[in-house]
């Protein structure tokens, strides 16, 4: 089913863009009322990518194994595949019919989306999935060849053929942080006894954490239409990437209890807004040119890995949290992308989606190193 791996070095200099950028420009924990800064500058750097993996259908989630090496998750099949340093892709059979996550029903933009290993507990995996009736988070043993049976975390998060959120990552206060997106249900976004629309922390058996800002709720932050990526810088400030609907797509800061505009506002809107309590994204673009999916934070960046748009966008993050101007990536060279992680050594680990939709290519959905240079 997975072909071997044959390494592969794009043998190209991409071109690095600068964005026509919207939006807030400000600290990361004290948004101002928006204002709109555009750049028209352009600059080239040279970007080396190899393939790391190749022939992976619809892959979905990225979580890195203590060893290195990492679990994907298969969207459409409901499988987990590992993928070692060397390339060499393996099967992780599950409980299910011929070795999938019994339970998933793919869907649309449903099936085995997230993925996240338990850091203190790397024998523990869990995944974000979508069932007959719910998108739901549960956890299975891993014993380094196979998953157990798997157990809920989490469930009754609305599902749809479209908006399911299913970023799963735990953050440095050892808490499980879940997206969700809205279901095509705008109004849940607002509703916060609705768990869509929303970004999720709970304890690592399900619970609701301690410091959460509603007495007995999950909900970390609200008013969200679709997030699918999440991380942290080394201050511990969080950052999420949020899909528009038709105009603007977002880099948010969140902070607990947040309200984040959806559906009354999207984008930046305006000093009213803020006003009435929503708070400004830090970034927007339109989505014509990003659509982001995964985000991973470095040293000094964050990255948003974009569908749509099919580019990285690395957007330069200073030690106070302040942003610098967005470049693109990867502009048109490997097609739409799903996650990126940062890895050990310092280079980025992506994942393209263009085998469900988009143009495939040969090799077509690959697990790619990305590594920068001056």
């Amino acid at each position: 089913m997975y072909p071997p791996h044959h390494a592969r070095v794009w043998p190209f200099a991409i071109l690095v863009f600068a964005a026509t950028s919207c939006g807030v420009d400000s600290a990361a924990y004290a948004p101002a009322p928006p204002r709109v800064a555009t750049s028209t500058t352009t600059s080239t750097a040279r970007v080396m990518v190899t393939d790391v993996a190749t022939g992976l259908p619809t892959p979905w989630g990225l979580a890195r194994l203590p060893d290195g090496s990492h679990l994907v998750s298969l969207r459409d099949q409901a499988r987990v595949v590992r993928v070692a340093d060397n390339g060499t892709v393996t099967a992780v059979p599950s409980t299910g019919r011929n070795g999938t996550v019994p339970g998933v029903r793919p869907q649309g933009e449903g099936g085995l989306l997230g993925l996240a290993v338990a850091p203190t507990r790397p024998t523990m995996v869990y995944a974000y999935l979508t069932t007959a009736s719910d998108n739901r988070v549960v956890r299975m043993s891993y014993d380094g060849r196979r998953l157990g049976a798997p157990r809920a975390v989490l469930t009754g998060i609305p599902k749809a053929g479209f908006h399911n959120g299913g970023r799963l990552a735990f953050g440095p206060d050892g808490m499980l942080y879940i997206t969700t997106g809205d279901a095509g249900r705008p109004g849940a976004a607002q509703n916060r006894r609705d768990l869509g629309g929303k970004i999720l922390r709970v304890r690592p058996d399900g619970k609701s954490a301690v410091g959460n800002p509603f007495k007995g709720s999950p909900v970390w932050s609200f008013g969200h239409r679709n997030v699918q990526g999440i991380g942290w810088d080394r201050a511990g400030r969080m950052f999420a990437s949020e899909f528009g609907q038709n105009t603007w797509d977002e880099l948010n800061a969140i902070l607990p209890g947040r309200n984040y505009g959806w559906p009354q506002v999207e984008g930046s809107g305006s000093a009213a807004d803020v006003k009435r309590g929503f708070t400004a994204p830090l970034r927007i673009w339109p989505t014509s040119q990003a659509s982001p999916s995964g985000l991973a934070v470095s040293g000094d960046a964050v990255y948003l890995a974009a569908l749509r748009g099919e580019r990285l966008w690395r957007v330069p993050l200073a030690r106070d949290g302040r942003l610098g101007t967005p470049r693109a990536l990867l502009k048109g060279q490997v097609g739409r992308l799903r996650a990126v992680e940062v890895d050990r050594d310092g280079s980025l680990l992506v994942l393209t989606d263009n085998t469900a939709r988009g143009q495939g290519r040969k090799g077509d959905d690959r697990l790619l190193r990305v590594r920068q240079g001056s």
